[in-house]
């Protein structure tokens, strides 16, 4: 790894770490029940120019990572990095590792930390010397070996870890569809459970695709239930232990998802301090 080049993005002056600050339990706050048993909140932004968040979306298969990723990173002006999509740019590029790459890919091989490390670090200069600082990462580390290459290489702020219940997921993974005209990603999943013996009900709309691609839906290959319940199975396995590094190093931030996106995004906008972001943005625009 000493060809890797540790990068410090330069925080503005006037930028508070998020989430470096005190832990806060249900017996201390009256905590809204989808946050985890201990949470923190992010000091309030009181300059929106000088917003700079470098942040980790964690979270099982299907749960929404690329989509709240992918908000956020519309709302902060960061860039949302995803590291297959640091794999198909590369590869379609003529850079250096596109051709080691298309091997890989062809025998269906796992790409290396160390590739997926180094594809990560050259992004990441890249944005440095553009001006642009801060940056939020989609599933990535999902290993203790890739969180502690990832800490050689940047340093992250915080790590959000979006959680939502098994059979929930089980119906959102199995409603997936893909479009396959415009590659529009959809999902006809309505999910709709009831509240029963203390547990919340919860509601989930179904994402459902325009008239022109209705006939269009395909699903994907891996879409089913025995291969589903695998991926969360290993996904569990191999992620638990690197929810607990974060935990250990005051990072993490667990947040049960109440629901589909209107009942979920403004409270992950509470969650993180950002809940008046939006408007404050929309006023100084």
């Amino acid at each position: 790894m000493a060809a890797i080049t540790r990068l410090r993005l330069a925080k503005r002056a006037s930028f508070v770490s998020p989430l470096a600050t005190r832990t806060f339990s249900f017996s201390q706050v009256n905590a809204p029940p989808h946050f985890a048993a201990s949470f923190r909140r992010v000091p309030p932004l009181d300059n929106l120019s000088k917003r700079c968040v470098q942040w980790v979306f964690l979270g099982c298969p299907g749960v929404g990572k690329g989509t709240y990723a992918s908000r956020l990173s519309n709302l902060l002006a960061v860039p949302h990095i995803a590291t297959g999509d640091l794999v198909r740019d590369e590869l379609a590029s003529s850079g250096p590792l596109s051709s080691q790459l298309s091997e890989i890919v062809k025998q269906g091989q796992l790409v290396s930390d160390e590739i997926i490390i180094s594809l990560l670090s050259k992004r990441l200069a890249a944005e440095e010397a553009k001006g642009e600082l801060g940056f939020i990462l989609d599933g990535f580390p999902r290993t203790i070996k890739q969180a502690e290459i990832l800490e050689g290489v940047t340093d992250i702020d915080s790590v959000i870890n979006l959680k939502l219940r098994e059979d929930v997921l089980l119906e959102k993974c199995l409603g997936r569809r893909i479009c396959n005209q415009c590659g529009g990603n959809f999902n006809v999943a309505s999910i709709d459970i009831k509240a029963e013996n203390g547990s919340p009900g919860m509601v989930m709309a179904p994402l459902l695709p325009p008239a022109n691609c209705i006939s269009k839906l395909i699903t994907r290959s891996d879409d089913t239930e025995a291969v589903v319940k695998e991926r969360l199975r290993i996904y569990r396995e191999m992620t638990q232990p690197v929810e607990e590094f974060y935990r250990s190093r005051g990072k993490l931030l667990e947040f049960n998802l109440p629901g589909g996106i209107p009942e979920s995004w403004p409270k992950l906008l509470q969650a993180l301090n950002l809940d008046d972001y939006e408007d404050k943005r929309s006023a100084a625009a």
